[in-house]
């Protein structure tokens, strides 16, 4: 696999050119791809980094960041339903008493993709989905309380009567960075189910522009030109090619396994080339 130079963020060939003599530690992080079905089918939410961004700067990503301590807490645990930590750490192949816990690489991806999209994985005390900061301010409010540290997830949750809905989550891969990058990370892919009405609320400090495409249309724009991309997203949204409805995009990936992936960054004539054994 190969990515024209004209297709992919502004510096990235400098860093794979670079190769040290002792790569960074990794640090534990998670990614999640919100998706809901549209009119022409299942859509995913991809987000723009900003220029300044410490990590590939101007690619289209999915929402995701670096786990943080409180993830794994059990203030957190005790408002995640119908995902048991013993399993979020099996279905991630984890050991139970792994730091951090399984169930923080969940909870990681749900708090990211509220920070920087507004929208919640969650539910309130009657099942109902949690509207999108980009519809409620109320919620807008707390996102951005729990933005600036002012909160953490367990009380944003109990300020909107809310806790996350686990089985609208799965778990569909694993990057690890290539040991080029100056800041490397072992990430954990999730996948989840929103709702087709939600409207997002974009983090300023992180995104610049944030659009729904099926895969399919998110590739097409890629191999034109017009969503500079890494890898690990390129890939993930193949795998979700074909898939005519989230629910079937979520049950396909629950069965599988989901191996590790460090992958060699190359430099060709004409680009940057993925290998992996």
């Amino acid at each position: 696999m190969e990515i024209p130079f004209d297709r992919l963020p502004p510096g990235f060939v400098d860093t794979v050119q670079e190769v040290p003599d002792a790569p960074v530690p990794t640090r534990p992080a998670a990614t999640i791809l919100l998706l809901r079905d549209g009119p022409t089918g299942m859509e995913t939410l991809m987000l723009r980094r900003t220029r300044s961004s410490g990590f590939v700067p101007g690619a289209y990503v999915f929402a995701g960041g670096r786990v943080d301590a409180t993830d794994g807490s059990n203030a957190v645990a005790d408002r995640l339903e119908d995902l048991p930590d013993d399993e979020a750490a099996d279905r991630l192949g984890l050991p139970r008493d792994a730091t951090p816990p399984g169930i923080a690489y969940y909870a990681a991806a749900i708090r990211e993709a509220f920070e920087e999209t507004g929208i919640l994985v969650g539910v309130d005390a009657r099942g109902r989905e949690i509207p999108g900061a980009g519809e409620s301010a109320d919620v807008l409010a707390v996102r951005d309380r729990l933005l600036a540290d002012e909160i953490g997830l367990p009380e944003a949750l109990d300020r909107l009567g809310a806790r996350i809905d686990g089985s609208a989550v799965e778990y569909v891969a694993h990057w690890i960075t290539p040991v080029q990058e100056p800041r490397r990370y072992d990430t954990r892919f999730f996948a989840a189910r929103v709702g087709p009405e939600r409207e997002i609320a974009l983090s300023p400090s992180e995104m610049t522009d944030g659009i729904w495409l099926t895969p399919e249309a998110a590739l097409d724009r890629h191999r034109e030109g017009r969503l500079p991309m890494v890898f690990p997203t390129i890939r993930t949204l193949e795998q979700m090619c074909g898939f005519e409805s989230v629910d079937a995009a979520l049950e396909g990936h629950a069965v599988r396994d989901v191996p590790p992936i460090l992958p060699r960054l190359v430099v060709t004539p004409t680009g940057v080339g993925l290998e992996v054994d």
